[in-house]
């Protein structure tokens, strides 16, 4: 791909932007330092966060395109593309990246926990979108972490950095619960788009070829990922989509045996392979098995 910054490592990003990095696997920028600066479309191979305060500019992420609006911040990992191609203009930024190399973390527990930070997956248009007070803590936080990086190296230094950027990531989840919180609307619209998705895979009989409905499907559908789309649907009903997935299946299979289907047709109809699977979705969730559940209703 033409033009594209590979940030094999934290100082591939730096040294674009005439920044030296002291540590060799954290990098931290203050753009207001360094601005005006070029746009650049990056391959990471690195974790990174970026976050800005007040400039509104359009970004490529992946296949998308997002608004960089203000008081942002998005979240990057190893295999994404995001960014601008540099085309000759000069940007005023006020805000920080933070860049850490996926080896600073090895053996660590944050190095175990890192993929459950499932922000990391989203799409840039799901963005956190801070208030003032979110973006002062994370000012605060990136000033510290880069007084840290600038001093001299000891054994515990590595330790009180991952401390710092495991503390980020804990705000991050924190503010992102809010935002869900604080855009219940939007959400409870999204809940009614998912539960009509739902509807229609059955309606227009999709699982005969496909099976059941996975996650992706919804989310491609809704334009997001499938990872916010689950965290969404969680923060806002409480149940994980799977569980209201599940749900919807098994008071789907009930309707077909009370019409007088039997348990392997209405196993086939609703998509699964074998009558086994529907039999153990239906007793985890009734605590009996289809068979023993029709014997109730006709009794």
């Amino acid at each position: 791909m033409e033009n594209v910054l590979n940030v094999n490592n934290v100082g591939d990003y730096s040294a674009f932007h005439g920044v030296e990095s002291p540590h060799p696997l954290v990098a931290l920028i203050n753009f207001e330092e360094i601005s005006p600066i070029r746009h650049s479309l990056n391959k990471y191979s690195v974790y990174g966060l970026f976050m800005n305060r007040n400039l509104s500019i359009d970004l490529t992420y992946g296949c998308g395109k997002y608004d960089y609006t203000n008081g942002t911040l998005i979240c990057v990992a190893p295999g994404q593309i995001g960014g601008k191609p540099d085309n000759g203009d000069r940007i005023e930024l006020d805000g920080w990246s933070l860049m850490f190399h996926p080896d600073l973390l090895n053996g660590t527990s944050l190095g175990k926990r890192i993929r459950e930070y499932s922000f990391f997956d989203y799409r840039v248009n799901e963005a956190l979108h801070m208030t003032e007070e979110e973006f002062a803590i994370f000012d605060s936080l990136m000033r510290h972490m880069r007084a840290e990086i600038s001093g001299r190296r000891d054994s515990l230094q590595d330790g009180i950095i991952i401390g710092y950027i495991e503390l980020m990531l804990n705000y991050c989840q924190r503010f992102y619960d809010r935002q869900f919180m604080t855009r219940r609307v939007e959400n409870n619209d999204l809940m009614s788009r998912f539960e009509a998705l739902l509807r229609d895979y059955f309606h227009d009989n999709m699982q005969a070829k496909h099976g059941l409905p996975s996650m992706q499907y919804f989310a491609d559908r809704l334009n997001m990922s499938a990872n916010y789309l689950g965290d969404l649907i969680k923060k806002t009903s409480g149940s994980t989509a799977m569980a209201l997935i599940r749900a919807f299946v098994i008071q789907e299979a009930k309707n077909a045996l009370a019409s007088g289907k039997s348990v392997s047709e209405v196993a086939y109809y609703l998509g699964f392979g074998y009558p086994q699977h529907l039999s153990r979705m239906f007793k985890k969730s009734e605590g009996v098995s289809p068979s023993q559940y029709l014997d109730l209703i006709r009794r």
